[in-house]
């Protein structure tokens, strides 16, 4: 592990004199160089996540596939948004923008004599192992996912924009950043925010982030398998979150026309078990949204095929087209 982190901070360190800093002071933008050295980390271990996931979870979706694929250009497209998204480094770039600004609240707070709450000062007598400290800022930031993707699927306006990523009729590996880019930034704020406020440094979210969505891309692929009896409540497993998929059954409530739904857990489903949305179902149903289907059980609705049409239909659901919820 040690010849390991040498050589990926050599790397590191080669990628951004090189070719980083000089691009940063050539557009005039010195001011971020601290920040875009942190960026060359990101990037780095975005391309290490694409290396991992077609080496592992690709090959292990074409021995277990859930589904054949009706639509292989879906899977083509799923990877763009997540190229696009783990090595476009949204979630830190966030970060980074809001950590000065609350710095300066840090800085204000300080002078009115309060001072801001850190996770690891709960347990500042105790000489915590930093594998326990990760584990406890996952689990916290866990529970403030559930509450976000709970909300996502209550509010109309945010289902217009959630919906997207449940309109993927063929899920795999890729889809678990088939999100609308709006969805994506208030979501990267949301946690942003959270992290800085419990004491999450830099470092520590950039590893946070890539365990979370390594699981995510566990969880979405086409792949059969589930954790058994008891492995099913302790972390979400690919049968879990493909409930929390399914038509009919992952965003509705109460049959048609209510928003709502199940397993909104986003890696430990304890949470759905203590708010009483977790549903431990033994099928591996088909995904997608109710309004996707042919009359009379939905309305047909085109959510579009490629990147851009995607994004704009879904601000069309946003802003300009009345959202039928009745799926």
């Amino acid at each position: 592990m040690n010849n390991f982190s040498d050589l990926f901070t050599s790397v590191q360190a080669w990628i951004f004199e090189s070719l980083v800093q000089p691009l940063m002071f050539y557009l005039g933008l010195g001011e971020f160089v601290e920040e875009s050295f942190e960026g060359v980390e990101w990037l780095m271990f975005g391309v290490l996540q694409l290396i991992v996931l077609f080496l592992i979870l690709r090959p292990l979706e074409s021995w277990r596939p859930v589904h054949v694929f009706t639509d292989r250009y879906a899977r083509w497209n799923d990877f763009i948004y997540t190229a696009l998204h783990r090595l476009g480094a949204f979630s830190v770039l966030i970060f980074f923008v809001l950590d000065p600004v609350l710095d300066a609240l840090t800085a204000w707070l300080h002078l009115e004599g309060m001072n801001p709450f850190n996770l690891e000062n709960i347990w500042s007598g105790m000489l915590l192992h930093p594998l326990l400290i990760f584990l406890l800022y996952l689990v916290v930031l866990d529970f403030f996912e559930y509450w976000f993707h709970r909300a996502q699927h209550q509010l109309n306006w945010w289902w217009a924009l959630h919906s997207l990523h449940h309109s993927q009729r063929n899920m795999n590996l890729w889809s678990d950043n088939r999100n609308h880019l709006l969805d994506d930034f208030l979501h990267d704020v949301y946690m942003g925010v959270i992290a800085i406020l419990i004491g999450v440094e830099p470092g520590q979210y950039v590893m946070l982030v890539m365990a979370t969505q390594m699981l995510q891309s566990l969880q979405h692929a086409n792949l059969r398998l589930h954790f058994g009896r008891f492995g099913e409540y302790l972390l979400v497993s690919p049968r879990y979150h493909r409930t929390h998929h399914a038509i009919g059954i992952g965003h509705e409530k109460h049959g048609k026309g209510t928003l709502g739904g199940h397993n909104f857990a986003v890696l430990f489903p304890l949470w759905d078990v203590l708010f009483g949305t977790a549903l431990f179902s033994q099928e591996y149903a088909m995904t997608g949204v109710r309004e996707q289907l042919p009359y009379p059980d939905g309305n047909a609705v085109d959510y579009g095929r490629g990147f851009w049409m995607q994004q704009w239909l879904g601000l069309q659901r946003l802003f300009g087209t009345k959202r039928d919820t009745e799926q």
